[in-house]
Parts: structure tokens; sequence; C-alpha cells
């Protein structure tokens, strides 16, 4: 458990100004600094201390919280010598969305200054913070991370550490946000058929979270049979999928839905049914998604 209550937060937007709060009410001295000033008045107003420049933000803290809009921000921030000359000793730890190789690229800049370094991905909303279940990726040097493991969980309790590759954390984030998002355009569609037949989209947004923990275990079942490289069928064929996706791009058709995505479900599918997965697990499809486009 770091001994450390000094923490500098550089970039207060929704998520950098909820950070800064969890960590004030925690009983840490939070630094903060944004290049917009007008962003830094709330937060001073209810104690945290508001930094001149990013420079002095990180002489300020022993650990430093990152959480701007990229990394293209982040260089423009950080890449300058008076800031770089205020790292040695200091943890940076990185909230900012990227690339694995962005992280690998600020774990080796940290290294040189002679500081350390956790790439972190957060994966709810501002609201959601704070919670014992929030969900956050880490990555980094794993004393490290042990070391500092309280802090963290001053952001969130749902923890998962990754591993000692910093980048890690953006990988696995671009692997849950391809998973978000297809769920979530998924939801808008299904939007649409409620609509389109007269249900109630408000109580079909309440069955599709009751029933989303299955859809979760159904999940995980399937990265399983993907893991092991065994496609027999264990829960579902794939030609029962197939035969789905086809009869909900139909009903698209019929009701003058708009067809982009279950037209995308049924193309990937027929795919697999046409390389020969039809009895096999669903997971199967992976096979389609592993040749080059």
């Amino acid at each position: 458990m770091t001994t450390s209550k000094k923490v500098s937060v550089i970039g207060t937007g929704m998520m950098g100004s909820t950070l800064a709060r969890l960590l004030l009410k925690n009983g840490y001295t939070v630094t903060a600094w944004n290049r917009s000033r007008a962003k830094l008045e709330p937060l001073a107003k209810e104690g945290v201390v508001a930094a001149e420049s990013a420079a002095s933000a990180v002489a300020a803290g022993d650990v430093i919280v990152m959480c701007v809009y990229d990394y293209k921000a982040i260089d423009s921030i950080l890449r300058n010598k008076e800031v770089e000359a205020a790292f040695a000793g200091k943890l940076l730890i990185q909230f900012t969305t990227g690339s694995p190789q962005d992280a690998r690229g600020y774990a080796s800049w940290t290294k040189k200054l002679g500081a350390t370094y956790l790439d972190g991905a957060i994966q709810v909303a501002p609201s959601q913070m704070g919670r014992t279940d929030t969900p956050i990726l880490i990555s980094g040097e794993e004393t490290v991370y042990r070391e500092h493991e309280a802090l963290l969980r001053i952001f969130g309790g749902g923890l998962t550490y990754l591993g000692n590759d910093a980048s890690a954390a953006n990988a696995l984030d671009l692997a849950t946000l391809s998973a978000l998002y297809g769920a979530i355009i998924g939801f808008f569609q299904g939007a649409r058929v409620a609509e389109a037949e007269g249900f109630d989209v408000a109580r079909y947004g309440e069955i599709v979270n009751s029933i989303m923990p299955t859809f979760g275990e159904f999940l995980q079942h399937e990265g399983g049979v993907i893991a092991s490289g065994n496609f027999a069928v264990s829960q579902s064929p794939l030609s029962i999928s197939v035969e789905a996706t086809e009869r909900i791009l139909q009903h698209a058709r019929e009701k003058k839905i708009h067809t982009g995505y279950p037209a995308l479900m049924a193309k990937l599918l027929k795919a697999a049914d046409a390389a020969g997965y039809a009895d096999e697990e669903l997971a199967s499809v992976i096979k389609v998604l592993r040749k080059e486009n």
C-alpha cells in the first residue's frame, strides 16, 4: 500500500474531475491542471489545488493521474523539458484511451525519466466511478501495481490486473469496447424492432437488462471454446444463428428498418456456413474473422 497522499490529476474533463473528487473525498491532497482554466474552478472551490502549469502539477504530486482526450494531447502536455525534469521518482497512472503501442511508448518514456508507469482502462461512465464493482483494467509492473492498489481502488473496486506488459490494458480495452459497441448497436437495432411492432421500448430495455447476465455467461463459454480450439457443439450450433440472423435481416427489410447491422451479422454467419462450420459451435465464426478482409 502506498503511503503517499499527494496526487496530481492532469485533465479535468468529466472523468478527470470525478477522479480528483474521489481522491479528495478519501483524504488525499489533490493538485490538478487542465488546459482550460475554467474547468479547474469548480474543483478549486472544493479544495483541489489548481496548478499554474502541467510541470507544477507534476512537481506537486508523488502520483500523477492523467485523463485527457488522446495521446496527441498527452504529447503536447508532457513532451517538454520542464515537465520531464519534474517526473523523476513519480508514478504516472495513465487513464487516457489509446492503442497498445501508445502505452508501450509511455512506459518506455517514464522509465527513461526515472519514473514508473501503470496504464489503465476505465470501463464505465463518470457517474459509475468509485463503486465496489466499478470495472477498471490495469497493466504495468506488478510491484508498482501492488504498492498503489489501495489508491486505485478509490476509483473502482472491480480492478482487473493484466500483467507486467503495460500495453495489456489498452489491448483489452479495444477488445471489450468491440463487444460493448456491438451490443449497443444491437440494442438500438432491437429498439427499432420494438418500435416497428408497437412494443414499449422502455420495457424492452428492462427485459434486455434482466437477461444480460445469462448473455455474459454464454459469451464466457464461447471465449473458452475459442481458447481451447475445440469447436465441437457444446452450447449452440452455428447453423441456428445463420437462420436467426437471416430472419432478423428479413424483418428489417419488411419493416423498412435500417439494414446495415443485421446485414453485417447475416453476412458473417453466411460466410461461416459457406466455410463448412454450420455443425460446429457458434464460436467457430472466429475462424472467419481471423482471415484478412
